[in-house]
């Protein structure tokens, strides 16, 4: 069981100070989040990354917004794009999204970013689609494993909606191989380990954050038993990656480097114990 740090739990900061940040408190490896800087996306760049601070790039993250400058503005062209970049730099696993029920827009406040759907706006047919009839080809042409990610409940008028297609345990086991997020599950009331109890014959790669109200807390922060899911997942062998993808908030992003190191840290010390730990 490899732990990896996302460079998405510091999106503002540059892909050098992630990797330097992850080697220091002890990671295993790195989950690449392309974004809009050019370096997410710059292979040799990251090969660069990668023989200076020895961490590999086991996983990829595809870019879920549409304004990657120079790469393909349809979700399943920045799929096939991240899986030509997860080739050529060694990683294993490309992650990505389900297609959404209707369009909406991001909007930001803060440092947080808000999905505001707008009825009648909606560009993921041929996302949909593609999924339903092209995805299995471009599964079957690459080594990297094509992760597919559980989505987050909405609320609205204090109520929950399922803003994407295939998003639920049951659903989404259209797919064969699944990355399990454990703050989107949260959101809508469920407990990691017994969705990951239901799911585990598909789940080939993890991202790890608690909830409480707020999504992508640290692990051992929020409400949600991780301590219980790393458990079982050693138990039954689970061999592939763990990713903490985290909200720069979480980490005190902005406060001193070492402040940041030392959540860090905490953290993956957090995460080893419970997997080193014998399921109930």
């Amino acid at each position: 069981m490899q732990f990896l740090f996302s460079t998405g739990s510091l999106w503002s900061y540059s892909l050098e100070r992630s990797f330097a940040f992850a080697a220091q408190a002890g990671f295993d490896g790195i989950e690449v989040m392309v974004d809009s800087r050019w370096e997410s996306r710059q292979a040799f760049y990251l090969q660069s990354l990668v023989d200076r601070f020895g961490l590999p790039i086991i996983a990829i993250h595809s870019p879920f917004l549409a304004n990657v400058p120079g790469w393909p503005q349809d979700h399943p062209g920045r799929v096939q794009a991240t899986v030509r970049l997860a080739e050529t730099v060694g990683a294993k696993v490309v992650v990505h999204h389900l297609p959404a029920r209707i369009g909406y827009v991001w909007v930001q406040a803060g440092s947080r970013f808000f999905p505001i759907p707008v009825p009648g706006f909606n560009t993921e047919g041929p996302h949909r689609q593609w999924l339903t009839e092209g995805y299995a080809a471009l599964q079957s042409n690459t080594s990297v494993t094509l992760c597919i990610e559980n989505m987050p409940a909405q609320r609205r008028l204090g109520r929950r909606w399922n803003a994407h297609h295939w998003n639920t345990p049951q659903e989404i086991t259209h797919f064969p191989c699944l990355t399990l997020d454990t703050t989107h599950l949260g959101t809508w009331g469920l407990e990691p380990e017994s969705v990951y109890q239901l799911l585990n014959h598909h789940v080939r790669h993890v991202h790890l954050s608690n909830f409480d109200g707020k999504e992508h807390l640290r692990p051992e922060t929020g409400h949600l038993r991780l301590d219980k899911l790393l458990a079982r997942m050693a138990a039954d062998g689970y061999q592939a990656a763990i990713t903490l993808e985290l909200h720069p908030e979480a980490l005190d992003a902005g406060r001193p480097d070492e402040q940041i190191i030392e959540r860090m840290t905490t953290s993956l010390h957090y995460c080893r114990t419970w997997a080193g730990s014998t399921a109930d």
